[in-house]
């Protein structure tokens, strides 16, 4: 099983820039994250540093946001949301020509929240529009788009919360380049079989994201059956990455141990 270390919440006690190094140091040689810039389209100057840390650090970039907005003021996305739309597409070559450049081969595009006053379907039409325009984008470069379904405990206004709304919109795009992010934290909050999941439908995954459920810590802080998931990820033949998108209990680098369980 390859891991990989989302950077955005892992090591966030260090500078964003000296993760990269951190993750190398704890054993591993390929990182995610969620957007690391405030605005769609940062500076060159900006960008460089970023890839020299990545670089420098001798790590792999497997996995990359597109802007999602304020995600620390409850964004979550902005492919749907009419206000958000321009800075979506903005973002677009920003992004994908990031994930060029380090060999990322992974984008993530999160829907966006409800809008009041503003029908679902009139939503789902602009995220459509939106998610075609990035896979058009992503395909110049070898990468898929995926879809992630994440839960309405955490996240209430967020209104793809399980696998089969996220297939449905994989679906309706109908791109060859769009596949689903298969978060099972998220999923098993919500109720899902994960392991029922991964046993049916793995063949639709793009990416596979981990944290145990309660808590969103480390595997072993919750109750999920990991040491099933991962044998079962195996049997049916997944070869990508698993992220680790965990918010450690305790410091960053002694929170690895389940890797040796």
């Amino acid at each position: 099983m390859k891991f990989d270390v989302n950077l955005s919440i892992v090591f966030t006690e260090l500078p964003l820039l000296e993760r990269p190094a951190a993750a190398a140091k704890a054993g591993f040689d390929a990182v995610e994250l969620w957007w690391p810039f405030d605005g769609p389209v940062p500076g060159q100057a900006e960008v460089d540093r970023f890839r020299a840390a990545v670089e420098d650090a001798g790590v792999r970039l497997v996995g990359l946001n597109f802007d999602a907005g304020d995600m620390a003021a409850g964004d979550r996305g902005l492919l749907s949301r009419p206000d958000g739309s321009a800075r979506f597409r903005a973002n677009i070559d920003a992004a994908v020509g990031l994930a060029g450049s380090l060999g990322c081969r992974t984008l993530n595009a999160l829907y966006g929240n409800r809008v009041p006053g503003l029908t679902a379907e009139a939503q789902r039409e602009l995220a459509l529009e939106n998610l075609a325009l990035a896979a058009g984008a992503a395909r110049d470069i070898g990468a898929t788009v995926v879809v992630e379904a994440i839960n309405t405990h955490e996240n209430p206004h967020y209104p793809i919360w399980s696998s089969a709304g996220a297939f449905e919109v994989i679906d309706a795009v109908g791109a060859p380049n769009v596949a689903f992010l298969a978060d099972l934290y998220h999923l098993h909050r919500m109720g899902e079989d994960v392991l029922a999941l991964i046993d049916e439908h793995s063949g639709r995954f793009g990416h596979v994201q981990i944290a145990d459920d309660p808590g969103r810590g480390q595997p072993g802080t919750g109750a999920m059956p990991y040491k099933q998931i991962f044998e079962r990820l195996e049997a049916v033949g997944y070869r990508g990455h698993v992220g680790l998108e965990y918010r450690p209990v305790g410091p960053s680098a002694e929170s690895f141990a389940w890797r040796n369980g």
